[in-house]
């Protein structure tokens, strides 16, 4: 098993985490996404995963046969179903289906509003200087961390949807490391924050932290 994947990147810091959490070792694979113009971006790692995007995790199958995984939800079922243990979703469709919707919230509306391509776009393409960048990944995150924070009044005890470490923790920590680096100010949101410092003192994600990637850059 491979992770391809850049210390920084949100989604790859979502499949490091699940990947402690169910005890299972992967070779890491830095895919530096600045480097070289983005490695990301060579024949090599389009070869294997056309988008361009990290992560992708390969795996072999029944028959020894290496599978390319992509898209770090998908990624996070798929080893919830292989190996049960720990799961990352509860047995109750209704909470089923709550904890997938906080996960989603996250990866889908918030994350690819300040993904990086977006960043690299305003700036190259758009003209935008770094405040005017800044003021954009703040205005989305906000956005989103207001709902959140309101979502999690209701399910959140000491995770996101009660005391079980759940799938929407795993997209919740990296998402707030990010909001921390871009300086947004996360004073109105107090379960976000409780939930945040309650993940980051278990070691499947502290060791999962971008600072404690071999690829890491100070």
């Amino acid at each position: 098993m491979k992770l391809y994947g850049y210390w920084r990147s949100s989604a790859a810091y979502r499949v490091r985490i699940a990947l402690n959490l169910k005890q299972l070792n992967a070779e890491q694979v830095s895919i530096h996404l600045v480097k070289e113009g983005g490695q990301q971006h060579s024949e090599f790692f389009a070869n294997l995963n056309p988008q361009e995007l990290v992560p992708a995790l390969t795996v072999d199958d029944n028959e020894g046969h290496e599978q390319v995984l992509t898209q770090s939800l998908a990624i996070l079922e798929f080893l919830d179903e292989q190996y049960s243990d720990l799961p990352l979703l509860p047995t109750d469709p209704f909470a089923k289906a709550k904890v997938r919707a906080l996960a989603q919230s996250i990866a889908c509306e918030i994350h690819p509003l300040n993904n990086l391509r977006v960043l690299q776009h305003l700036t190259n393409e758009l003209k935008l200087d770094e405040q005017a960048k800044n003021a954009w990944y703040q205005h989305w995150v906000v956005t989103g961390f207001d709902a959140l924070e309101q979502t999690l009044e209701r399910t959140s005890g000491q995770y996101c949807f009660g005391d079980t470490v759940t799938m929407a923790d795993i997209c919740l920590v990296p998402q707030v490391y990010n909001a921390l680096r871009f300086k947004v100010d996360l004073a109105a949101y107090p379960n976000i924050v409780r939930v945040w410092q309650n993940c980051n003192a278990l070691p499947a994600f502290a060791n999962a932290a971008p600072e404690a990637q071999a690829d890491a850059v100070n």
